[in-house]
């Protein structure tokens, strides 16, 4: 993993061109960190705020309406009122059944004079005065414009490295299996054991299992309790990203709009740095081949400097 890290300037891809004038395994994981740190301070990615403006147009429903849904249309993944989907530039096909649910009645309840008198906030109060049946439709009920997606995924060759991170995580004692139901999640890691989502793309699973380890290292014992979720996500990814832009992929702004997704931010980052950097250094080194191992371990400096937020 020596040798100087060079940086691609339409990709955001660091690289690690065989040269004699060689970079340490850990000034590039610094690097890394650092790209990231300023992916995360640049903000909201064009993809990320579509899909936050598509996704605030759909409503949270109720346990009693998520089983009115899930029993009138099993296979619905994400239903709307005809209004929001307009507005979404979809409409709803000709012909399609709509799903009964239940909406809220809003009506006023007003005071009397002397009342409103003693405290005007409690004048004309909105009250819920009963239900009525409205009606949604699942998304494949609709045609038009497709939903905005986080369509931007990690690319590149993973080459050896994969078959290097299961054994990796084997010997780490984790068990590893791929289940379709997890979906929509990529991963899910349940402590000693790691569910990958089948089907993906080679450089997008690698960054995915390298997400799951992350957690399975940092996030299953005493630390767990002492972080919030959003440090946990915010962590995780950043390791995702490191190891997978270190060995030559392009992760592109994918983990920053994930991390962006969990609320998390370059100050929370740079607040785990130095476990986001120790741990990148340990998956990398045992993923590496041994002639590249011992070469990095050799030009490796015993204190080496901490990427920085600006």
């Amino acid at each position: 993993m020596s040798s100087n890290a060079t940086t691609n300037e339409t990709s955001n891809v660091t690289s690690l061109p065989s040269t004699s004038k060689a970079q340490t395994a850990k000034e590039v994981i610094a690097a890394n960190v650092k790209l990231l740190i300023e992916q995360l301070e640049a903000g909201h990615s064009e993809g990320l705020t579509a899909y936050l403006t598509a996704m605030g147009r759909f409503h949270n429903y109720s346990f009693g309406n998520i089983l009115e849904i899930a029993r009138q249309r099993p296979d619905a993944t994400r239903v709307a009122g005809m209004y929001a989907w307009n507005q979404l530039g979809r409409k709803v096909i000709k012909g399609q059944k709509g799903i009964r649910i239940l909406a809220p009645m809003i009506g006023i309840r007003k005071k009397k004079d002397s009342e409103a008198e003693k405290d005007i906030t409690k004048q004309n109060q909105p009250v819920l005065v009963g239900f009525r049946s409205a009606y949604v439709f699942d998304v494949s009920q609709t045609e038009g414009a497709p939903l905005p997606d986080l369509s931007e995924r990690v690319k590149g060759e993973v080459g050896e490295y994969r078959e290097r991170l299961i054994d990796f995580l084997i010997a780490q004692g984790i068990e590893l299996e791929f289940k379709e139901s997890i979906a929509p999640a990529l991963g899910m890691s349940y402590g000693g054991r790691i569910a990958i989502l089948p089907g993906q793309a080679a450089a997008e699973e690698f960054s995915t299992l390298v997400h799951e380890i992350a957690h399975e290292m940092l996030h299953k014992a005493e630390r767990r309790t002492a972080t919030t979720k959003t440090v946990r996500e915010t962590e995780a990814e950043a390791i995702a990203f490191v190891v997978s832009q270190t060995i030559g992929l392009d992760a592109g702004k994918s983990s920053a709009d994930y991390i962006h997704l969990y609320h998390g931010n370059a100050a929370l980052l740079a607040e785990s740095l130095e476990v986001i950097q120790r741990t990148s250094a340990l998956i990398l080194s045992a993923i590496e081949t041994p002639a590249t191992a011992e070469q990095s371990e050799a030009e490796a400096d015993p204190e080496p400097a901490l990427a920085q937020a600006s």
